[in-house]
């Protein structure tokens, strides 16, 4: 059995004091800890709160504080929302006044950079007479080997599939 780690992160919302309303003393809102952070696919966050709900909303549901038309709603208090994608992601409070009171959080999960493939080169020639052998083709030495880049997407469209597999595997428990 192979054993592969594939790199993911929990950030838990709000810290310590959770996803609550804000009270008006708080000097950083649930935005400028989102910007502090950076998220990728396969990450997680992690809401803790009481008598309250998480709604997962669309841009302008977000803009608005619209809680009736939510993509997601979560009340179990202890919420883990795992990002399947890049792009950003629009979470409110469903309980009436606290999203327009700051409780909303807008978090944009990031695209990893594709890898460029450097340009190829010319396939060196053997320099002619040297070898001496008869009848051997200079110009042929077997296929050509894989470039660095070629081996790190290779690599990273294992991985991909890798983490798919857990993540059906997951699921399925």
């Amino acid at each position: 059995m192979v054993i592969v780690s594939v790199s993911s992160y929990q950030f838990q919302v709000g810290g310590k004091r959770g996803w609550i309303k804000p009270t008006g003393k708080q000097t950083a809102t649930y935005n400028d800890w989102a910007a502090e952070n950076r998220f990728h696919v396969g990450d997680t966050v992690y809401f803790k709160y009481q008598n309250d709900t998480v709604l997962l909303v669309n841009k302008e549901d977000y803009e608005n504080c619209i809680i009736s038309t939510p993509i997601s709603k979560f009340e179990d208090g202890n919420t883990v929302f795992r990002f399947d994608r890049y792009g950003f992601f629009y979470f409110i409070s469903g309980q009436p006044g606290h999203c327009k009171a700051g409780q909303k959080l807008i978090i944009r999960v990031m695209v990893h950079p594709e890898v460029e493939p450097p340009e190829t080169a010319a396939s060196p020639k053997a320099g002619g007479g040297s070898s001496g052998g008869k009848g051997w083709d200079s110009d042929f030495w077997g296929p050509p080997g894989l470039s660095s880049a070629t081996k790190l997407s290779v690599a990273s469209y294992f991985m991909n599939a890798l983490e798919g597999m857990f993540v059906i595997l997951y699921l399925f428990m």
